[in-house]
């Protein structure tokens, strides 16, 4: 499906450097902590600046010299390294290195490796660079001496090693890095410092220009390798491998750029009991790991550290046919998060075993689809007076924040997401559920472009207005001030929300809700 970004308002003419105040009047910035933060930002924008100390250094892994090969294979395996460093006397200028290059060369030998001493297979002297080097003093120190890494020293510490994909991705791709340092991390200390960057640069895509649609993609995935990462630190790998972890909402969806509440859940293969102790211990554990990396607890207790939201997989089918079956509210909204669940950690097959069974059920129920595509009209509208007909007068209506969740997000994502579930489209973003409905023809082209650009509109505008709201150290509130917003934002928002009220029809009269 071809569609275009939303153009965007131009930074420029929504400074206030040409607001008329001379610039010695206007008020000069503190030397605080978020100007520091600002220089660092500055100089990931400029890579010439950047120094080798702001760069992922892995850890420098010291072995004696005369530990034996099969001993420093084992270092390799359980520190997921591919190189330690070899004593070879006193200080850092008497260290060695063996990579997995020296690996082959030490099997070539033909000696027994359990005999073999590393240090007559390290190579020295070490090809050394301080941390307050530029970085790329450090890429053309390898170019020189035609190395991979470099040992990098903090007078005479060593501070850790630097790869030349590692210091080449940190000045072109910082998703790749922050991917190693999650996957990379042995605590839960540095998978938290992997969750501030991931909102770092979503800031730095988005300024940068960067499409919503991409940024959610990239967060998606991001966020995947973190609670991934994070469940294998907290959890025994025998239940790691014997259950789905999985995320939902906006997570799930591919469409959440700030974190925000916790939107997860727990499939148990055969022979796990999820009430264990031993499950119910890692799961709060794993739900405590991510308030800490800044994802507040579910108001809606939608978590695996509620037992409701873990469960057997014939359990979890059962549970989401009465959410299917019974007319509740509670019990539908329960059932929209779940359509959306993606997973992310150990066994994707048993939560693809319960959303087959669960497509089975309504395939041809057209009676329980009409009741779950009700919720499209959750949040109605205040005909001809609605706020949004009023945007361009910022009277008394302008201080009062805009929830553009209830008036377009969410009509947007569910009336998709009903049209989905009726087709049987396995697809969990609110994009590739408009693809495939193009493609079955439910939906004109011309239509799905217009409402998918509708939703890109109305997150932009949310994150807009988030990142205004860090900025100030305020807590993310998922509100938009009128006030805030341009005239062309106004005009946008309000040819957004009329496609909202289009494709609201659109949904009623597919399903039938108008008779």
């Amino acid at each position: 499906m071809d569609l275009s970004p939303t153009p965007a308002m131009p930074d420029a003419f929504k400074s206030s450097a040409f607001d008329g105040t001379d610039a010695e009047e206007r008020p000069r910035l503190p030397d605080t902590e978020g100007m520091a933060r600002f220089r660092e930002g500055l100089a990931l924008l400029e890579p010439g600046r950047a120094r080798v100390g702001q760069a992922f250094l892995r850890p420098a892994h010291v072995v004696d010299g005369d530990t034996d090969i099969v001993a420093v294979a084992r270092v390799f395996q359980t520190r997921r390294a591919s190189c330690v460093l070899v004593r070879l006397g006193e200080g850092v200028s008497r260290l060695g290195i063996f990579t997995t290059t020296g690996l082959q060369r030490a099997i070539l030998d033909g000696r027994p490796l359990a005999e073999l001493p590393v240090r007559e297979l390290a190579a020295a002297p070490l090809v050394t660079v301080d941390t307050d080097a530029s970085l790329f003093d450090a890429l053309s120190l390898m170019i020189k001496h035609q190395v991979h890494r470099l040992v990098v020293t903090d007078g005479e510490r060593v501070a850790g090693l630097l790869e030349q994909l590692d210091a080449l991705s940190f000045v072109s791709n910082p998703s790749y890095l922050i991917t190693v340092q999650i996957v990379q991390a042995g605590d839960l200390q540095t998978l938290e410092k992997s969750a501030a960057r991931i909102t770092e640069l979503v800031v730095q895509l988005h300024r940068g220009g960067t499409h919503v649609g991409q940024i959610g993609q990239l967060v998606q995935q991001l966020n995947a390798k973190l609670f991934e990462r994070a469940w294998q630190l907290v959890a025994p790998p025998e239940l790691v491998s014997r259950s789905c972890l999985f995320v939902m909402g906006s997570e799930g969806r591919g469409e959440q750029l700030l974190r925000t509440d916790q939107d997860n859940g727990l499939v148990v293969g055969d022979g796990v009991d999820p009430e264990a102790a031993e499950v119910s211990s890692a799961c709060e554990r794993f739900s405590a790991a991510l308030e800490r990396f800044g994802y507040p607890e579910c108001p809606g207790g939608v978590m695996v550290r509620n037992a409701a939201w873990r469960r057997g997989a014939a359990d979890f089918a059962a549970t989401s046919r009465r959410w299917l079956l019974q007319p509740e509210p509670e019990g539908l909204m329960a059932l929209a998060i779940f359509l959306d669940a993606h997973a992310v950690a150990g066994d994707a097959s048993l939560l693809a075993g319960v959303r087959a069974e669960l497509d089975g059920l309504v395939a041809s129920d057209d009676a329980l689809l009409g009741r779950f595509a009700m919720a499209v009209d959750a949040f109605p509208e205040a005909g001809a007076s609605a706020w949004w007909t009023r945007l361009p007068g910022l009277g008394e209506h302008g201080r009062h924040a805009l929830d553009l969740k209830k008036a377009g997000i969410f009509p947007i994502v569910h009336g998709v997401r009903s049209l989905a579930l009726q087709q049987g489209l396995g697809a969990t973003s609110t994009a590739r559920r408009l693809e495939a409905l193009v493609a079955t023809g439910t939906l004109p082209r011309d239509l799905a472009a217009d409402v998918l650009g509708s939703l890109h509109l109305l997150m932009r505008l949310r994150l807009d207005a988030g990142l205004a709201e860090l900025d100030l150290g305020l807590p993310v509130s998922g509100g938009v001030q009128p006030r805030s917003l341009s005239t062309l934002e106004r005009d946008l928002l309000q040819d957004a929300l009329a496609v909202v009220k289009r494709f609201k029809a659109v949904v009623r009269h597919h399903f039938h809700l108008d008779a």
